[in-house]
C-alpha cells in the first residue's frame, strides 16, 4: 500500500538517551516530524515510527486495531532500548495514551513520559455506538488538521474509520485501569483549547498521577505540535529530559 508523501517514520541515532514518539490516532509521523528533529539536533536518539494503518488510506486503517499500534510502537521501544542506556517516550493524543500504556507495562525501563493533548477517555458520544455502527457505516468525519496556526495542514485522514476506532475504548479502559502504575516522571502539555479531546482526559491523569507536571498551552489547539506553542514544547521537553536522564546527551 502506497505511503501519503510525509507520512514515513523517522530514525536518528545519536547518544545514549533515546526517545520514542507515538503519533496519533488517522494521524502519521509528520505530526511529529518537528518535535522529532529538534530533540535529534541536540543529540537524542529518535525513533518516530508509523502505525499500521495510518499514512495509506482509511480504508486500510479498519483493518487494524489499537493492538496492532501498541505493538508498533512496542517493538520500537524495545529496538531503542537495545541502542540507548536509557529511554524515553513520549505522544500526541493517541498516542499520547500509547505511550502511558507503554510506561504502565515496562515501569522503570522507561525513564520518563512526555505527553501532547493525551486522549485517554471517550469525548466522542458517538464512540459509544461504534461497536454497533460498524456494521453499517464505514466511517465519519474526521477530526484531524485541529491547529490555530495559519497555513499548517496536519497529514492525516479525512475520515474517521469506524472500524477501528471502536478498538479505541478498550484502550482507553486499560490505561486509565492501570494509570497508578505510571511511576516515572510525567510532563504533560495541555492545549487550553481543544477542538478534538476535551479536558477529562488531564483532570484523571492529574488525579491518578500525583508526580505529573502539567503545563498549558495557550496559543495552540489539539495538534499543538505543529501550532504556536510548538517551541515551547520541544524545549520543555528538552529540558525534562535533560533533567531526569542519568546520562549526558550526546552533545551535552
Amino acid at each position: 500500500m502506497p505511503l501519503m508523501p510525509g507520512a514515513e517514520p523517522y530514525h536518528h541515532q545519536a547518544g545514549e538517551v533515546g526517545v520514542l514518539l507515538c503519533h496519533g490516532f488517522t494521524g502519521t509521523p509528520q505530526s511529529l516530524r518537528p518535535w522529532a528533529e529538534h530533540l535529534a539536533g541536540h543529540g537524542v536518539s529518535v525513533s518516530l515510527p508509523r502505525q499500521p494503518g495510518h499514512g495509506t488510506t482509511w480504508q486500510e486503517m479498519n483493518h487494524t486495531r489499537w493492538e496492532d499500534w501498541y505493538a508498533e510502537v512496542d517493538k520500537a521501544f524495545k529496538d531503542l532500548q537495545g541502542r540507548c542506556a536509557e529511554v524515553f517516550v513520549a505522544g500526541l493524543s493517541m498516542g499520547g495514551c500509547l505511550a502511558l500504556r507503554l510506561a504502565e507495562v515496562h515501569g522503570e525501563a522507561i525513564r520518563g513520559v512526555m505527553v501532547v493533548n493525551p486522549s485517554i477517555t471517550n469525548d466522542v458520544p458517538l464512540l459509544r455506538l461504534a461497536p454497533v455502527l460498524k456494521w453499517f457505516i464505514a466511517s465519519v468525519p474526521g477530526v484531524a488538521n485541529d491547529v490555530k496556526k495559519p497555513g499548517v495542514t496536519e497529514l492525516a485522514y479525512a475520515r474517521t474509520p469506524v472500524k477501528a476506532a471502536a478498538s479505541l475504548p478498550e484502550l482507553w479502559s486499560l490505561v486509565q485501569a492501570d494509570l497508578g502504575k505510571v511511576v516515572q516522571p510525567l510532563l504533560v502539555f495541555h492545549s487550553t483549547e481543544d477542538h478534538v479531546v476535551k479536558p477529562k482526559s488531564v483532570a484523571i491523569i492529574r488525579q491518578k498521577v500525583p508526580q505529573a507536571t502539567i503545563e498549558e498551552l495557550t496559543d495552540s489547539y489539539h495538534v499543538a505540535t505543529l501550532d504556536n506553542d510548538a517551541d515551547r514544547i520541544f524545549a520543555g521537553s528538552l529540558d525534562f529530559i535533560r533533567t531526569h536522564a542519568s546520562v549526558p546527551l550526546q552533545r551535552d
